[in-house]
């Protein structure tokens, strides 16, 4: 029996089974980039969908997703393998064809019962993606698990499980969408899969012609825990917020003229939470406050990374301010912060962060009194049609995962209960914390009086 404080219902589960490819894949070692590697990806990422009964399809979607998994591994089939680890802690798949977890259930509740289109904190998430015991681990374990329960209602729930060192979130989104394809009976995927992550891995090291680093890299200084600010996951609350249109007008508000018109959403966002988080821990005024951001170099102009790729293809830029300087200024300083970080990251930027990999041994970025965001709003994951249309919710299937728990948050696309497209933003804090949170938030998602009175004299 599942159950949470707001909902109680039961699962019943199938043994896991493995699903090969469906043909004879090439057995082969295959060594990932040195940007896949890295220690703060080694992690299992969880995400969920949530579909509604289709009129007229009447197929068992356990069946053709299935079906559709081991079609896809013909194509997509490292994720068939398992990962070892090399010298130097390298890391490679072995395409071993064994196969990915694959776990079919029932349940007796209904998909109107979740409130799934707001997004993440889901009630009793462990009963919708079963740990299959032995399959957490990084090395020699299984590379997917996908788990799908049908609804009393006649919809489905389709859960997976996938190391993030395979794949990125675009790379993630065109395996599903391969799948997809798939399922609904196309005989190949549109887009072909390209391993090539030679593209980011490190030059041989040569310590006679080795230059200063033209990056700081900062995201990756050794930093230690000394006021215990990382703080156990399971001591953590979980809340998500929606964003709308009004409330990134709000937050705008804040802001002078200029970085209004030259700040992206993203980075206003980002520095109003980064800025209300910091309020809400309530840090010395020296120590140092650390707003990690995800920047993907897909689609660039001078992009090396080609249509199909599907590894990790993004860096961890930081910015990085005083507690006491990040309250004693408006949130526009903390954008500010925010913009000057995250538009440092070029070709060069990510190359220069696999030769730091290489060179210090894969290390974790720093995460003392660090926050992180990572966008998904525009992966389109919410596309992806199975057979039974478009899903209620597709995305990340909680906030706060991380090689170290709970310092990461997600900007996921949803739709609110009035049909309102937005953002959503699942938080993780500390218990005592997340109500002064909300209280700070309160405060920017509210236009300035200024902002309020000039919004009236335009309606009169």
């Amino acid at each position: 029996m599942a159950s949470s404080s707001a909902l109680q219902f039961t699962v019943r589960r199938n043994p896991a089974v493995l699903v090969p490819p469906a043909a004879p894949t090439p057995r082969e070692l295959k060594r990932l980039s040195d940007i896949d590697d890295q220690e703060g990806l080694r992690f299992q990422l969880p995400l969920i969908h949530f579909f509604r009964r289709h009129d007229g399809q009447d197929d068992d979607p356990a069946l053709v997703i299935r079906g559709a998994i081991a079609a896809a591994l013909v194509h997509y089939y490292p994720f068939a393998g398992r990962l070892r680890e090399l010298e130097g802690r390298k890391l490679a798949v072995d395409c071993t064809g064994e196969g990915v977890l694959f776990v079919e259930a029932d349940s007796d509740v209904r998909l109107d019962q979740f409130d799934a289109a707001l997004g993440p904190p889901f009630p009793c998430l462990d009963e919708l993606l079963f740990d299959v015991p032995g399959s957490s681990g990084i090395l020699d374990s299984p590379l997917l698990l996908f788990q799908v329960t049908r609804l009393a209602c006649g919809g489905f729930v389709m859960a997976v499980r996938i190391q993030h060192t395979m794949a990125d979130g675009a790379g993630i989104v065109q395996l599903l969408g391969a799948i997809a394809e798939l399922a609904r009976g196309a005989p190949e995927p549109t887009v072909w899969p390209v391993w090539a992550r030679q593209l980011l891995r490190a030059p041989p090291l040569d310590d006679d012609v080795l230059l200063p680093p033209r990056f700081a890299h900062r995201e990756y200084d050794e930093v230690m825990d000394m006021n215990g600010a990382i703080v156990p996951f399971d001591f953590m609350v979980h809340r998500s917020f929606f964003i709308g249109r009004r409330e990134i007008s709000a937050i705008r508000s804040h802001l002078p003229p200029a970085l209004r018109r030259g700040a992206t959403n993203f980075e206003v966002l980002t520095g109003c939470l980064w800025r209300c988080r910091t309020v809400a821990l309530a840090p010395r005024a020296d120590e140092e406050m650390r707003m990690i951001c995800i920047v993907n170099i897909r689609g660039r102009n001078n992009t090396i990374i080609p249509a199909g790729y599907y590894g990790n293809a993004f860096a961890f830029p930081v910015a990085i301010s005083t507690a006491g300087d990040l309250l004693a200024n408006p949130v526009s300083y903390a954008v500010e912060l925010v913009m000057k970080a995250k538009r440092e990251v070029d070709v060069e930027y990510i190359r220069s962060v696999a030769a730091l990999m290489a060179r210090r041994g894969r290390p974790h970025f720093a995460v003392a009194r660090a926050y992180l965001v990572s966008d998904v709003t525009k992966v389109g994951i919410r596309d992806l049609d199975f057979g039974w249309g478009k899903p209620v919710y597709a995305g990340p299937a909680k906030g706060g995962v991380g090689a170290i728990p709970g310092v990461a948050s997600f900007f996921i696309a949803v739709r609110n209960d009035m049909g309102e497209e937005g953002i959503a933003v699942p938080v993780c804090m500390p218990g005592p914390t997340m109500d002064k949170f909300v209280e700070e938030m309160g405060k920017l998602t509210h236009p300035t009086l200024a902002d309020t009175f000039q919004t009236l004299r335009s309606a009169i």
